[in-house]
């Protein structure tokens, strides 16, 4: 089980927004569940969205009016005989708080507002919600949550991607109306969660090392690539200078178990293990010393993997991390993985 304060740990580096200073005293902070934890960052979140004021986009708005506005709806106003009364149906853009952004920030605290939060936290998501009063409400299950983000709406992103772990974690329960949450997230997307950590862990502490979520070419002997599928690494780390040249393929996975079992027997997870073998192979065509890793993250399983093989020249490794002990615990093992591949030649920053 992943303390929850390890969640938001893990939740500081893949969305570096918490680390500015309205965000920082949280980590200090107790936090029941889930439910909890993201109420207090969307406390924080739009408390900070309020002073910048919220976001405002040009709405479509259809209505008789006195005064002509925009586009005059011709059959509308002759239909509803508008013009007896001195009115006409327009068609014009107003600039409003109630945009898709806000209506989903709005909607999901209304959601929020049902699960198993604390009251204080209750209390102060309710007097934020006094500032959307001109915000409507939609059906959370119909969100489009693909948000095109621009230097406008930049301070939106970690709201609505806390809306999103929101509105998908929790789900509806008995008559009542009240809701609970899920096992924090499924782990589709937990494990989207315990990438883009180890990827960001990796950037901050080490800059000295190239750390990215690169694509792989196909080592392909005549060029001809037609249909063959992108390889999408989770995270490479590289190290280029003079005679050296290392780069590591991690390949993190966060599953429910570590191994599969059949007959009593366990073994590895063979696709992952075809997987980081294949991505390895294909990279040491046009790289130095090219090692591989299946990382995954640990479950309270008697039997899990800590291996290594050397396969057709290259180091392929499987280990777990450990995210039930404290941070500077898992801090720990990450960086140990960096110690054991690159040496101690770089130091944490």
């Amino acid at each position: 089980m992943i303390p929850i304060k390890n969640v938001y740990y893990m939740l500081s580096y893949a969305f570096q927004m918490l680390n500015e200073q309205g965000y920082k005293n949280l980590a200090t902070e107790d936090f029941g569940n889930a439910g909890d934890l993201c109420a207090a960052i969307l406390i924080r979140g739009i408390s900070y969205q309020l002073k910048r004021g919220l976001g405002r986009e040009y709405i479509s708005e259809t209505d008789t009016i006195s005064a002509i506005r925009g586009k005059i709806e011709i059959t509308e106003s002759i239909k509803n005989q508008s013009m007896i009364r001195s009115q006409m149906v327009c068609t014009y853009d107003e600039f409003s708080v109630n945009s898709p952004l806000n209506q989903i920030i709005k909607s999901t605290v209304l959601l929020l507002l049902k699960a198993d939060i604390t009251k204080s936290r209750k209390k102060e998501l309710r007097k934020l919600m006094v500032y959307f009063a001109d915000v409507s409400t939609v059906d959370v299950r119909t969100i489009n949550w693909a948000i095109n983000y621009n230097r406008n709406n930049q301070t939106y992103r970690l709201l609505i991607t806390i809306c999103y772990l929101v509105v998908k974690g929790l789900l509806q329960s008995k008559s009542d109306g009240s809701v609970k949450m899920m096992d924090f997230l499924d782990e589709q997307r937990m494990c989207r969660l315990y990438e883009k950590f180890i990827l960001e862990y990796y950037k901050k502490h080490y800059p000295q090392i190239r750390t990215a979520a690169s694509q792989i070419d196909w080592a392909l002997d005549d060029g001809i690539g037609t249909m063959l599928p992108t390889m999408q690494s989770d995270i490479m780390l590289s190290y280029k200078n003079g005679d050296v040249d290392k780069t590591l393929i991690i390949d993190a996975k966060y599953y429910a178990h570590t191994t599969q079992v059949q007959y009593d027997v366990h073994t590895l997870h063979s696709n992952n293990l075809y997987q980081i073998f294949t991505y390895v192979k294909n990279k040491a065509t046009k790289s130095g010393a090219v090692s591989g890793m299946l990382l995954y993250a640990k479950t309270d399983e008697e039997i899990y993997p800590d291996n290594e093989y050397q396969m057709s020249g290259n180091q392929i490794s499987v280990k777990t991390l450990d995210l039930s002990c404290d941070f500077d615990g898992i801090a720990a093992q990450l960086d140990g993985i960096v110690l054991s591949h690159f040496g101690p030649v770089f130091s944490k920053g």
